[in-house]
């Protein structure tokens, strides 16, 4: 690997380790695990230094871990800590206030004051070789943990060196939750197997609050100050840190070379404006299945719109209905679920494969619209042409059975006026067929958030809640079958 000169391995808080202190402080904390006897472990906790050293600990020490999102709800997280049988759970003392009834004991994890708290964590059956599991966040209080194995996690952090070597990275700033199994897989352990810098600081500190608060003034400034190569970002990220840089008349930080964007189909609209404010935006895919990213856009290979080409580890192919399957770092099987894994996993996306190699994905299999023609529409196609325009924030489009598209529209103002908004319709609809247009549309009672139960913890929007919602005011029915949970994209 070409790294030209010593640098930290990871950077935080008033700390800067070396590789060698890194890999001391993990040794000392797989000592603690194994001399408690821990089996399974649950870290909940915010970004920094002692989550990393936690997750290299508890692979030396052979230990289960499970991290847990800061904005699961309570009862997500007692789902999470009684499906995967935790034992120990490492947190704040803030956190661990929550549950009295652990046995706790007092630690410092890269000098953070943290808890241990043992839990009366009933042994589970886990599908063989698990050493992670990530709970996806789904529609209700009860997220389905994906069992990863070592093996499929190191071959897909070793694929995104490979395919990222070219760019040299050499720091990445950690914009996401650890607990995403992307931030923790492309984030963390692919720079660390690089030997590039991890620089980690609290959430708060990039702008990120709750599930989905996001102030871009303050994430830009963050940027400027660590001057990082690469970032991941989710699509809403993208689309309000590029209209705060349009407004500010400025350009982002010229140290980016690589800023990876998936969660949900970006658009190529939105890829070229923030390319025209300096950022190097590229889409990828993937999902926990498959031990998160799949393809990605590079820098010289680069298909705007597309979902990139698959990655040195990651073998797709497109089913004869029209459903993306891949292959070559699945998971081990799901928590409690003893079926096997079958050799080319079916994802429940709809996609095609061009003849570059670039992987189109056009949308979930199970969202399916089939209008009162008997057209059959993705409305995730129809949400992305939507909030290609910059006075839409987030769109969620209906019409199963009707003889038009219909759609509910957040701005990305509360000073958008609605015909601002019904001329990004129109222009919306001018780029697509016309049996795929939007025939009447709504301004959102609520922001598609957790908070208003419009969306998962992690902002993918529930159509069904959505749809019963803002069902009168569109003239249709609060359909049971429009609530279709929404899928893990760049998890």
């Amino acid at each position: 690997m070409r790294v030209s000169s010593w640098r930290a391995a990871l950077e935080g808080p008033g700390l800067s380790w070396s590789p060698y202190q890194l890999e001391s402080a993990a040794a000392r904390f797989a000592g603690v695990l194994r001399a408690r006897g821990s089996t399974v472990l649950a870290t909940l906790m915010d970004n920094g230094p002692a989550w990393i050293v936690a997750d290299l600990a508890a692979s030396r020490a052979g230990v289960v871990h499970v991290p847990l999102p800061a904005f699961f709800t309570p009862e997500q997280v007692r789902h999470a800590l009684a499906a995967a049988g935790v034992d120990t759970l490492l947190t704040t003392p803030q956190g661990a206030a929550a549950w009295p009834q652990g046995a706790s004991a007092q630690c410092a994890v890269a000098e953070q004051p943290l808890v241990l708290l043992g839990l009366p964590g009933a042994r589970v059956p886990m599908p063989p070789g698990t050493a992670k599991i990530t709970f996806t966040s789904g529609s209700t209080a009860a997220p389905k943990g994906v069992c990863l194995d070592a093996n499929a996690m190191r071959r897909a952090a070793a694929g995104l060196v490979t395919a990222l070597e070219p760019l040299d990275i050499r720091r990445h700033l950690c914009v996401l939750p650890l607990a995403v199994l992307l931030e923790n897989l492309a984030g963390v352990l692919a720079p660390l197997a690089r030997g590039a810098t991890v620089v980690v600081p609290p959430l708060a500190e990039v702008g990120l609050s709750g599930s989905s608060g996001f102030d871009p003034a303050t994430f830009d400034a963050a940027v400027r100050r660590h001057e990082p190569d690469s970032l991941i970002l989710l699509p809403q990220m993208l689309r309000a840190w590029t209209a705060w840089l349009q407004y500010a008349g400025r350009r982002a930080s010229a140290s980016l070379r690589m800023v990876a964007v998936g969660g949900a189909a970006v658009g190529e609209p939105l890829l070229l404006a923030a390319r025209e404010r300096g950022i190097p935006a590229h889409e990828g895919y993937g999902l926990s299945e498959g031990a998160s990213v799949q393809t990605l856009n590079l820098p010289g290979q680069d298909r705007p719109g597309s979902a990139g080409r698959p990655l040195p580890h990651a073998r797709l192919r497109i089913a004869g209905d029209g459903e993306i399957e891949m292959a070559g770092t699945l998971m081990a099987g799901y928590l409690g679920d003893g079926a096997p894994v079958p050799q080319w996993w079916p994802t429940g996306d709809l996609g095609r494969i061009d003849e570059d190699g670039f992987l189109h994905v056009e949308g979930r299999k199970k969202n399916v619209l089939i209008t009162g023609f008997g057209r059959n529409v993705s409305p995730e196609w129809v949400e992305t042409a939507l909030r290609g325009d910059p006075r839409i924030a987030q769109a969620v489009v209906f019409g199963d059975g009707q003889q038009a598209l219909s759609a509910v529209l957040w701005p990305l103002a509360a000073g958008v006026p609605d015909q601002a908004l019904a001329g990004a319709v129109e222009a919306a609809n001018a780029t697509l067929p016309d049996y795929a247009r939007v025939g009447r549309w709504v301004r959102a009672r609520a922001a598609f958030d957790a908070q208003a139960r419009l969306a998962t913890p992690n902002g993918r929007p529930l159509r069904g809640a959505i749809l019963a919602l803002h069902a009168d005011a569109l003239g249709l029915p609060a359909s049971p079958s429009a609530s279709k949970e929404p899928h893990d994209f760049l998890p």
